[in-house]
Order: structure tokens, then sequence, then C-alpha cells
């Protein structure tokens, strides 16, 4: 019995040694390369960035800050850890409802800082370094 040969007799496009060759449904090696390589830039522009953002975003911050109490009349300076973003918005955000919660009236945040500028102010702050 013979075979009969009919229709196209060329190499079939699912062939996957033809696709490569020719590059038919094939991203080639070119593309795949400069697709890697916009990935990493992307992905290294994002490390800079928060590397550059560090003290914004500082593990350990904390606030100096002065507050009232009236009836009597009372002031006191204190030192807080602060959490989220290390700015003096985000400080004075976060002592104003502490500090109202326990009657308190915040005056202002002095300054935010990192663990580096606690030991210098531990005394300045007695019974209120760490209490709000």
């Amino acid at each position: 019995m013979q075979h009969l040969q009919t229709g196209n007799n060329s190499r079939l496009l699912s062939d996957n040694a033809f696709r490569w060759r020719y590059g038919i449904l094939n991203i080639n090696a070119e593309t795949r390369i400069v697709g890697v390589m916009k990935h990493i830039r992307i992905t290294l522009v994002a490390v800079m960035l928060l590397a550059l953002s560090g003290p914004a975003f500082a593990a350990d911050c904390y606030a100096d800050y002065k507050a009232k109490q009236d009836n009597p009349l009372r002031l006191h300076y204190g030192v807080a850890e602060i959490s989220g973003r290390c700015t003096k918005s985000a400080a004075r955000a976060q002592l104003a409802q502490r500090l109202g919660a326990q009657g308190w009236t915040l005056l202002n945040v002095v300054s935010v800082f990192g663990p580096e500028g606690l030991a210098q102010r531990k005394d300045s702050a007695g019974s209120n370094f760490l209490r709000f």
C-alpha cells in the first residue's frame, strides 16, 4: 500500500525547532532580556526611593512634646513613641489623641527623632518619658 501525500508539504507551525529558527510565534531572546532589565530597573528604583525616605519611615520614631492640663493649670514635657511616618505632623495627630484621652492638651511637638535621642531626653521628661 502506498501513502499519498496531499496538501502542504512544509513543516508544521507547531514544530518547536521550526518556531525557534524562524521566530514564528516566538518572543526572541533579545525581547525577553529587555523585559527582564526593565523589571530589574523598576525594582531598583523602588528600593532606592524607600532607602532615601528612610527617616520618614523610621522603625523607631520618638517625639518630644509639651502639654497642659487646666483647672488647675499643669504643664509637662514628655517623650512618646510614634508609629508610622516619623514627622511632626504625624506625631501631632497621635499625641493630641493620646493626651486628650487623659485630659491633657498638646501644646506643641518640639521635635521628632530616632532612638539615638532618647538618653539625652530621659531625665527632662521624668515620669512622662514614654508614658503616652
